[in-house]
Parts: structure tokens; C-alpha cells; sequence
């Protein structure tokens, strides 16, 4: 049974992290001491869920989070700091700290070491979320034990839900560009002047005249989504901002 830790202090360990080309000992309290923290663990750097939701929605919801009253948020991993340094920059979740639980210290502090010796990761830990405040949990979010690697409560929207519940969610928003481009160029100053984050797709790196065919019916950019929704070129957008 994976115990929740509400109301108890962190495990006081020391994590060997990477920082530039040097190794360096960061404490629980330099973690949390004096602070009020959101950490999010899972089983593993590059794993697919980690990978393409865990991590990606943390790092956008990052400004929200802290609104409301966060100091820092961290991802964890049983992983070694040259792992989690590489995962963070493929991730470009640049508004995210990553800390290495190499030897699996805190995980077993937290009672939530699993063993995953059947597909060969070894020790690692159960995918959890928790907010610190001084470093005692004062929430958190522990996902079923169930066979697998169940991903349903640890996420950034039940965070966020728990920590400002009234907050609005920041917007899913993508930008076709190619190089160049001034009418892209004023569409994501619209963007920033309006403090809205987004996803830019750059023609032949990330996508081809093809492609955006295939999504948008048009070969000329930009062309914005929001939400799903296709709103059009830079005109179309401005348009839209004025309605809104």
C-alpha cells in the first residue's frame, strides 16, 4: 500500500546534480526550506507519458502554477543527473527544475520506490505529484496502484485545479512561420504583447508546404490555431483579438 505523506516532512537526502561541468550536492533544504514547491515524480526520463505529457504540461503550465503561490517547480526521477540534464534540454522545459534521484534516496524516504525489475528498469519511483511548504507535503497526489504506469491525478491540471481552482488554464496555441515572414513576425509580437504563450512550427524544419496543406487548406503563413480551432493569418488573428 503506497502510503500518502500528507502532514510529514520530506526525506532529508543530498542529490548529485550536474551543473555546468562540475558535480554538485543540493540538499533538501536548499530545495525546500523557506519554500513553497511543487514536485511532480515518475518512472523514468525519455519514458513515453513522461515524454510526451507530464513534462510538456508542467513546463506550460509553469506561470499559472507559480501565481498561485509556488515558488519552484521540480521534476524528479530516479535517473542520473547526465541523464536528467539531456531530458530537460531535448524537453525545452526551461521553466521546470530537474533534480536527479539517482540512487533512489528520496523516493524510498517517500515510500514510493516500486520495483520495476520486470521491464528492466530496476528500482524506480511511483508516479506522484505533492506541493511542499517548508518542506512539510501539504498535498499529495499518488496515481492507483494499478499494473502498469497509471497516469491520472499526478498531472499539471489537477495541480493547478487544487492550488487555484477559479484560475484559467493558459491556452493551447501554434504558429505556422516560415523565416522571414514579417506577418509572422507581427502575429507572435501580438502574441507576447498579449501574454499569450504558443508553439511555433517553422516551415522546412518542422513541417513542409504538405503538411500545411494537409491542416491548414492554404500554403501561405502564418496560420494560428487556438484550442483547436483554426483562426487564420495575421489579419485573421488581429481580428479575433479584437473580439475576444
Amino acid at each position: 500500500m503506497l502510503e500518502n505523506r500528507e502532514g510529514q516532512r520530506v526525506p532529508s537526502v543530498t542529490f548529485k546534480t550536474r551543473q555546468a561541468s562540475a558535480w554538485v550536492d543540493v540538499s533538501s533544504d536548499e530545495l525546500f526550506k523557506g519554500k513553497r514547491v511543487v514536485v511532480f515524480s515518475l518512472p523514468g526520463a525519455f519514458t513515453p507519458t513522461c515524454s510526451s505529457t507530464h513534462v510538456p504540461r508542467y513546463n506550460q503550465f509553469a506561470d499559472a502554477i507559480k501565481a498561485a503561490g509556488v515558488d519552484e517547480i521540480i521534476c524528479m526521477s530516479v535517473n542520473d543527473a547526465f541523464v536528467m540534464n539531456e531530458w530537460q534540454a531535448e524537453q525545452g522545459a526551461d521553466r521546470i527544475r530537474f533534480i536527479p534521484d539517482g540512487n533512489g534516496d528520496f523516493a524510498k524516504g517517500m515510500g514510493l520506490l516500486v520495483d520495476k525489475s520486470a521491464i528492466g528498469f530496476g528500482m524506480r519511483s511511483w508516479r506522484y505529484s505533492m506541493v511542499v511548504n517548508d518542506g512539510v507535503v501539504e498535498k499529495q497526489f499518488i496515481e492507483p496502484e494499478k499494473p502498469g504506469d497509471p497516469f491520472e491525478v499526478s498531472d499539471a491540471d489537477t495541480m493547478l485545479n487544487y492550488l487555484a481552482p477559479n484560475a484559467a488554464k493558459p491556452a493551447d496555441i501554434t504558429i505556422f512561420t516560415r523565416k522571414g515572414c514579417p506577418f509572422c513576425a507581427k502575429a507572435k509580437a501580438l502574441m507576447s504583447d498579449n501574454g499569450m504563450s504558443y508553439e511555433e512550427l517553422l516551415l522546412n524544419r518542422d513541417y513542409t508546404d504538405t503538411t500545411l496543406r494537409a491542416v491548414a487548406g492554404s500554403t501561405s503563413v502564418p496560420q494560428i490555431y487556438h484550442n483547436g480551432n483554426h483562426i487564420g493569418g495575421c489579419d485573421d488573428f488581429e481580428a479575433w483579438l479584437k473580439k475576444r
